[in-house]
């Protein structure tokens, strides 16, 4: 379980620099890339493994950490949704929704690295 454990936090990892990478790239003139889509589901999907992993071992996360990063991935994950819906439709995404998934993101990161 160590080594699966160590691989979604390796993959959660790139799903993070996806999204916030995607944004700092794209500050100036702000959109919602597809690797940040694909970086919020990664997230998402890999968070919520990890947390299953945890309960099921000997392992006890912290549930309202839990909790708020798991409601703050899913604003980043509809933002996405948001903005790659726009930019299929050939629309100019919002400078709110573009922020809104990086500045999540952000507060995320934040978050796993200083609350403990």
């Amino acid at each position: 379980m160590t080594i699966l454990l160590s691989l979604l936090i390796f993959v959660h990892i790139l799903g993070a620099a996806a999204i916030f990478g995607g944004w700092l790239a794209n500050f100036k003139t702000p959109t919602v890339s597809v690797w940040q889509w694909y970086g919020a589901i990664v997230q998402l999907v890999t968070g919520l493994a990890m947390v299953g992993i945890l309960e099921a071992g000997d392992g006890s996360p912290n549930h309202m950490k839990i909790g708020i990063k798991t409601l703050i991935a899913i604003i980043i994950l509809v933002a996405a949704f948001i903005g790659r819906k726009k930019m299929k439709n050939g629309e100019e995404v919002s400078t709110g929704i573009a922020h809104a998934v990086g500045g999540m993101a952000f507060i995320n990161i934040a978050i796993a690295v200083l609350w403990s």
